[in-house]
């Protein structure tokens, strides 16, 4: 299998499952270390290239509309991320200390107008690459799940 390197090397020790939940500040690139943290355990526990695209993606995404839309780039305000990875799915939750907002509201970036503009993909993105993806009733809060495609369901 070739290596799969995001930011460092990954130096971990193969278990059964990780679990971790962090709180940091709402800082891109402390968030995508985590992210990095996330993929290398994935890679260890043999998820396919593909699958690490689509947590990569998706994890980007979640953080950077937690920075930019939920805490409105106040660094005063944090992130909490939680993620489980296991054999069979990676499990990741990211909450911001925003108001939240209704997934359901959003605009169809692939529709009208819509496609002109430069945002307003993320949501989509996360839906599209992921298993499950589900927000709080605030909507400050998104849990995604990617299982192993290696492994029948």
């Amino acid at each position: 299998m070739p290596v799969f390197v995001f930011d460092d090397k990954c130096f971990m020790t193969l278990k059964t499952s990780t679990h971790e939940k962090l709180v940091l500040k709402g800082i891109i690139s402390e968030l995508r270390k985590v992210c990095s943290k996330v993929l290398c355990h994935a890679q260890q526990f043999g998820y396919s290239s593909d699958d690490l695209f689509a947590m990569h993606l998706a994890m980007e995404e979640a953080l950077v509309n937690a920075v930019k839309h939920g805490n409105k780039r106040d660094m005063n305000k944090n992130i909490a991320i939680e993620y489980d990875v296991t054999p069979e799915k990676i499990d990741v939750s990211v909450t911001d200390q925003g108001h939240g907002f209704n997934p359901d509201n959003v605009e169809d970036p692939r529709c009208g107008d819509n496609i002109y503009k430069t945002g307003g993909r993320g949501v989509l993105l996360m839906k599209s690459y992921m298993d499950e993806v589900e927000y709080n009733e605030t909507g400050n809060s998104v849990h995604m799940v990617k299982f192993n495609s290696k492994l029948a369901r």
